[in-house]
């Protein structure tokens, strides 16, 4: 499934406001690609980035840290920044607690966390770590992965290593540990009907950020990988609106 283009990192050359778009836990560029395509259609340049331990197989998780995550992003964030007169980052779920911290660390335009878990209904997440050696892999589907429809952007991992849950838990603390450490305009988006980050969630980021410049946008219909469903123009509009008028910001 992971060979199919639309799962493949991407890049696509348009103007002088260079997105980095990172995609989420077990997820890959395809969560992003469609979102990247309306930028790209609007006048920005965009990149979207496969994260270490991804687009393989789950196991190939067991693999990696949040560390590996983490300096993958900044790799590809210091290569934008250094490209672009501006510079944003926006990812869904993970990927949001990652523009969080590049925010935090980094000179940027704009951040726009998507469906970023700074809370999530998970309630094990603290125990990760210890469940790990009797509860190795955590599964939503069949053991075998399924072939996908080749016109699906919903590509990702079925299953995933229960310690990859604790480098998750890892990120989302040390985003919100320094949420005030952000300065630049932020937009957060969120769905009312997202079953895994809990909706204080966004809140929690606007109220922590020290930004002048913040948006929200709630989203009514759709699941927590919402960049892939009939609301993701409702997403494309309001992140080009924002993103241009962060270009003028203080």
């Amino acid at each position: 499934m992971f060979s199919l283009p639309q799962a493949q990192p991407f890049e696509m050359e348009g103007g002088e406001h260079g997105v980095l778009l990172i995609h989420g836990f077990t997820g890959s560029p395809s969560h992003m690609r469609l979102i990247g395509e309306g930028l790209h259609r609007a006048g920005f340049s965009v990149k979207g980035i496969l994260l270490p331990g991804h687009g393989t197989k789950p196991e190939d998780m067991k693999k990696v840290s949040w560390q590996d995550w983490l300096l993958a992003v900044r790799l590809a964030a210091k290569e934008m920044r250094q490209k672009y007169k501006y510079f944003s980052v926006a990812g869904l779920s993970m990927g949001g607690v990652l523009s969080l911290i590049l925010a935090q660390e980094m000179d940027v335009n704009a951040c726009v966390p998507i469906a970023a878990p700074i809370r999530i209904f998970t309630p094990f997440r603290r125990l990760a770590l210890l469940m790990s050696p009797f509860v190795p892999m955590i599964g939503w589907g069949p053991e075998k992965e399924e072939e996908p429809d080749p016109a699906t952007y919903h590509i990702g991992y079925r299953r995933y290593p229960t310690k990859s849950v604790h480098d998750l838990s890892v990120l989302m603390d040390k985003a919100e540990k320094d949420l005030s450490l952000i300065h630049c305009p932020v937009l957060s988006i969120q769905s009312k009907m997202d079953k895994t980050v809990r909706p204080e969630s966004p809140k929690m980021i606007l109220d922590g950020v020290s930004s002048k410049e913040k948006g929200m946008l709630w989203l009514e219909t759709s699941p927590h990988v919402c960049t892939i469903t009939d609301e993701k123009e409702k997403v494309i509009e309001a992140m080009t609106v924002f993103l241009r008028k962060a270009e003028n910001a203080d």
